[in-house]
C-alpha cells in the first residue's frame, strides 16, 4: 500500500472517531457562525448528542487512535496552563498500555542491532515482555556473566507512523490556530512541535543510555535515588540495556506497608531528590510517574527511590533557575510584591505589565491559600493556579518550565500517597534557603574566585596599568559625554529658536492675510454706501 493511500485511510479513520465521540462539540463554541451553521446541519447529527463529559470523550477518543496520540494526549494533560483543568485531569489517566509485537520481530530487532546472534550476547531472553508502550516494549534477559538485565527494544515502524500522525496533527494544529480565535493563545503548532521533538528523541534509546547515566553518576553516592547500570557496549539506535532492579512499585502502598518501610522518610527523600536534581545538578528526571518509580527497600527504615525510563530529560538555563528559586522563596515568605517584581525582571511577563494590578491579584489567589495548613496545600497544583493567574497577564510559560511543574506535581503527587501528612513546604524551604546562601552569599563568590582563579593569576600582574589605562579611558569618556550633552543643549536650543522664529513668521504671515482681506473688501464697501446715498438724495 502506498503511503498516500495509508495516510488517506488514517485521515478518514480519525475523522470517524472525532465523529464518534463527537469531539466537534469541543471547538464549537469557539467555531467563527459559519462554521457552527455548518456543523448544526451537518451529519454529525446522526451519532446523537453526547452524554458523557468532554474530557472523557476525548480521551476515549485518543485511546481508540493508537499510541502516538495516546503520548499526545499525555503530554496535553500536562500542559494545564494551556487547557481547561477538566480536560486535563482526564487526560491525565490515559494509560500507554499497548498491545506486544511478535517476539520473533524483537529478537531479530535485537540480534539485527548488535550484529552477532542472541545467544551469543544472552544466557537467556525472555520471548514474553515486561512491558509494552507505545514506542517501545521490554523484555527480560540475562548475560553470558549471570548478570540479570532488561532490553529495550524500540517498535518496528512506529517512526512511519509517527511521521504520518505529527502530519495529522499538525494539519490539524493549523488549521484550528487560523479559524478560532482563542485557539491561537493555545499555541497548538508550538505543543505539536513541542511533541514531535520529544517523541522522535524517545525513538534513540542511545540519548536515553547517556540520560540514564547521567542521572546515575549524579546520584552515585546518595541514599536517596538509585538509578540502573547502563550497558553501553550493548546499546544501539533502536536496543537499550540496561541492569534489571528488583523493587516494590511505588503505587503498591499495602506491600510497602507490609514490608515495614519508613513511608514518611520516603516521601520526604522524593521532595529532596526532586529539589536535588533541578537546583543542584540542573538535570532533572521529567517524567516521574508512578510506572516509572521503584523503591528500593532492602532496609525498609531506609528505603530509596530507584527511578527507570530516562528518555525525557529536563533543565534550565541559569537565570530561569535563579529567578525560580527567588520566586519559590518570596511564596514560602508570602512576598507577592517580590514575586511581581521577579516575574517582570524575568521576562516571563511583558514589561508594560502594571506591576500592582500584577501583585494585587497574585495576593487574591493566594492568600486563601495560605490561609490553610500548609500540610494541606498542594504545592504542584499552587504553581498551577500562579500559571493561570500570570496567563491574564500575557505569562509566556517556557516549555521547560512545564516540565518542572509536570514532574513536581508527580513528585508532591507520589509523596503524599505515601505519606499523607507530607508537608511540602517544611521539606522545600530549607533546602531552597541553604541553596540561595551557597548561590548569592560568601561561599559563591569564593567559589567564583576559586573557578577563576588561572585566569586571575594570568591577569593580576597586568591589574595596575590596566587599571590606569581604564581610568584614562573613563576620563575621554566622559569628555566626550560632556561634548556630546553640550551639543545636544545647542541644538535644542536651536531647534526651539527656530521653531519660535516660525512661530513668529507664521503670525505675521496671518496678520498680512487678515489685513489683505480688510483692504480688499474696505473700498467695495465705500461704493456701495457712496451710491446707496446718491440715491437717497435725489
Amino acid at each position: 500500500m502506498s503511503s498516500v493511500r495509508r495516510s488517506v485511510r488514517r485521515f478518514l479513520r480519525i475523522s470517524r472517531t472525532a465523529c464518534r465521540y463527537r469531539l466537534d462539540t469541543l471547538v464549537a463554541p469557539y467555531l467563527p457562525v459559519r462554521y457552527r451553521w455548518l456543523l448544526r446541519f451537518s451529519p454529525l447529527a446522526l451519532w446523537g448528542k453526547p452524554t458523557q463529559p468532554r474530557g472523557q470523550r476525548l480521551r476515549m477518543a485518543l485511546q481508540e487512535l493508537g499510541p502516538v496520540f495516546v503520548k499526545f494526549g499525555q503530554l496535553l494533560s500536562t500542559r494545564r496552563d494551556l487547557i481547561p483543568l477538566d480536560i486535563a485531569d482526564e487526560l491525565a489517566g490515559l494509560q500507554d498500555d499497548v498491545a506486544p509485537f511478535a517476539a520473533d520481530i524483537a529478537e531479530h530487532t535485537v540480534s539485527e542491532a548488535l550484529g552477532q546472534p542472541l545467544n551469543a550476547v544472552f544466557a537467556e531472553f525472555s520471548s514474553i515482555p515486561m512491558a509494552s508502550a507505545s514506542v517501545a516494549q521490554v523484555h527480560a534477559a540475562e548475560l553470558a556473566s549471570g548478570t540479570q538485565v532488561v532490553v529495550k527494544i524500540v517498535r518496528p515502524d512506529i517512526a512511519e507512523v509517527i511521521r504520518e500522525d505529527i502530519d495529522v496533527l499538525n494539519a490539524l494544529a493549523g488549521w484550528l490556530t487560523r479559524n478560532i480565535e482563542d485557539a491561537a493563545r493555545l499555541h497548538l503548532p508550538e505543543v505539536v512541535g513541542d511533541y514531535e521533538t520529544t517523541i522522535f528523541d524517545e525513538l534513540d534509546m542511545r540519548k536515553e543510555a547517556a540520560n540514564t547515566e547521567q542521572l546515575r553518576q549524579n546520584f552515585a553516592e546518595s541514599p536517596m535515588l538509585y538509578v540502573p547500570r547502563v550497558y553501553h557496549e550493548l546499546c544501539t539506535q533502536r536496543v537499550l540495556v540496561l541492569e534489571r532492579i528488583f523493587g516494590v512499585p511505588i503505587s503498591d502502598i499495602d506491600e510497602l506497608k507490609r514490608r515495614g518501610t519508613n513511608l514518611k522518610l520516603l516521601a520526604e527523600r522524593g521532595v529532596e531528590t526532586f529539589f536535588t536534581q533541578v537546583f543542584v545538578d540542573n538535570f532533572f528526571h521529567a517524567d516521574m510517574h508512578p510506572g516509572n518509580i521503584f523503591v528500593d527497600v532492602t532496609d525498609p527504615e531506609n528505603p530509596s527511590w530507584i527511578a527507570i525510563d530516562c528518555a525525557i530529560i529536563g533543565s534550565l538555563e541559569k537565570d530561569d533557575q535563579d529567578y525560580l528559586a527567588r520566586n519559590l522563596l518570596a511564596f514560602f515568605n508570602q512576598d507577592y510584591g517580590q514575586v511581581a517584581r521577579l516575574h517582570l525582571e524575568s521576562g516571563w511577563v511583558p514589561e508594560d505589565t502594571d506591576t500592582a494590578a500584577f501583585e494585587r491579584v497574585i495576593k487574591e489567589v493566594c492568600e486563601p491559600i495560605f490561609a490553610k495548613p500548609l500540610n494541606e496545600i498542594s504545592f504542584g497544583q499552587f504553581l498551577v493556579t500562579l500559571f493561570q493567574t500570570a496567563r491574564d497577564f500575557n505569562l509566556e510559560i517556557q516549555p521547560q518550565l512545564v516540565l518542572l511543574q509536570k514532574t513536581l506535581l508527580y513528585i508532591e503527587g507520589l509523596g503524599r500517597e505515601l505519606y499523607p501528612q507530607l508537608d511540602l513546604w517544611e521539606t522545600a524551604k530549607p533546602f531552597m534557603e541553604q541553596w540561595m546562601l551557597q548561590q548569592v552569599g560568601p561561599a559563591a563568590t569564593l567559589r567564583e574566585f576559586a573557578e577563576h582563579a588561572p585566569e586571575l593569576m594570568e591577569v593580576l600582574p597586568r591589574l595596575p596599568s590596566a587599571l590606569l589605562d581604564v581610568s584614562v579611558k573613563m576620563k575621554i569618556l566622559q569628555r566626550s559625554v560632556s561634548r556630546q550633552q553640550r551639543e545636544l543643549a545647542r541644538l535644542q536650543a536651536q531647534l526651539h529658536s527656530q521653531s519660535r522664529s516660525r512661530r513668529r513668521r507664521l503670525a505675521v504671515l496671518a496678520t498680512v492675510v487678515l489685513a489683505t482681506l480688510v483692504i480688499w473688501n474696505w473700498p467695495s464697501k465705500t461704493v456701495e454706501d457712496t451710491r446707496a446715498t446718491a440715491i437717497v438724495k435725489q
